[in-house]
């Protein structure tokens, strides 16, 4: 949000942030930005549990389940987009290059959309194309395609989502006259590392996340079972 806002380079805030988990750790946990985003994927998670585990016991099939439906992405968008407007209000004006003011609701809708679209590569979209993922027999002797389907979904749909965020990052950042032409030209210069950035943050929560929450999720319902 620093480099899309013009506010640091990209590298130059990577660097800052590894700086201060590694030499500072106990400031860069308690810190604002870090509650913020815990906050946001542990409510997400916690809505897509419940249902999950609400919708096995109605049903009457294994506690285990996970489901992909209407239903759950429904309920994890809106614990999801309510967190993460809670948190971008935050993010855009601690980050932001100019003084705090309120944020535009066209900002607030742009990153609605981001959101939604990352939520449903998150949890909807890998249970549905895992079954058809060309995943060489070899390589499922070391990853499912269940997870390779959670790390590869929410990565690849930030390419789509990015210019999302950068337009909304960009109506607060210059609210006023400016043309739809140098919007565009700005998305257009930063959607690349932009997009990669996002990947990098997106993985670690709903890749890597993901199969963490599944399989503790399964291993803990059998337990109780």
């Amino acid at each position: 949000m620093e480099n899309a806002s013009g506010k640091r380079p990209l590298m130059t805030s990577i660097k800052a942030s590894v700086q201060r988990l590694v030499f500072q750790p106990h400031l860069f946990f308690t810190g604002k930005p870090f509650a913020l985003i815990l906050m946001v994927y542990g409510g997400t998670y916690l809505s897509a549990n419940f249902l999950d585990t609400f919708k096995s016991t109605i049903q009457a099939k294994p506690a285990a389940t996970t489901t992909s439906g209407t239903a759950k992405f429904a309920a994890t968008s809106a614990a999801n987009l309510s967190l993460t407007m809670f948190k971008d209000s935050h993010f855009t004006k601690m980050f932001g290059t100019v003084s705090a003011r309120p944020v535009p609701p066209a900002t607030y809708l742009l990153f609605a959309i981001r959101d939604s679209m990352t939520i449903f590569a998150s949890f909807n979209l890998p249970p549905m194309v895992a079954p058809i993922l060309p995943l060489p027999g070899a390589a499922e002797k070391y990853v499912s395609r269940a997870s390779t389907a959670q790390f590869l979904a929410p990565a690849a749909i930030q390419l789509l989502s990015t210019p999302f965020h950068l337009y909304g990052l960009d109506l607060y950042n210059r609210n006023g006259g400016t043309p739809f032409s140098d919007r565009l030209r700005k998305v257009r210069v930063d959607w690349l590392k932009s997009s990669l950035a996002r990947m990098c943050r997106i993985v670690p929560a709903f890749g890597f996340g993901g199969v963490v929450n599944n399989t503790l999720r399964s291993k803990l319902q059998k337990q109780l079972e």
